[in-house]
């Protein structure tokens, strides 16, 4: 049975950009699980940066200035799917975190190895159907 080493991740300073999530699901290097339950329609490629845009997310209850808010904020998210789709979902904790790893340069050994980046403790669900978004 084949083995691989895992590590933790250096604890160098990561200094992400800004990140626009709300500070529950600001994680150091700016990861977030969507869950989306279904199929979208994407918009057409960029092809001048050969990426597809996909959308925006926005937490219309959520306020950085206000900690009275509570987690009434997480009840309520969307994602603008280009210019004519909305998803509505919600902000949950997953049962279980789940552990981002990628695979660790070793110039010491031939072999591989893995390091633990993220540990990521919540995700954005969109269960429900999209709703159509007039321009």
């Amino acid at each position: 049975m084949p083995t691989v080493p895992l590590h933790l991740a250096p604890k160098a300073p990561i200094v992400p950009p800004s990140n626009p999530l709300p500070q529950l699901l600001e994680t150091p290097t700016g990861l977030a699980i969507l869950e989306i339950q279904g199929t979208i329609n994407l918009p057409s490629p960029d092809l001048s940066t050969h990426t597809t845009p996909i959308g925006r997310l926005v937490f219309p209850d959520y306020s950085e200035n206000s900690s009275s808010n509570g987690t009434a904020w997480m009840k309520r998210v969307h994602l603008y799917v280009g210019q004519h789709q909305r998803l509505t979902g919600e902000v949950k904790k997953l049962p279980n975190p789940v552990a981002v790893i990628r695979k660790r340069e070793n110039y010491q050994t031939d072999g591989e190895e893995l390091e633990i980046m993220e540990i990521v403790y919540w995700k954005v669900v969109f269960s429900s159907r999209p709703e159509p978004v007039g321009t």
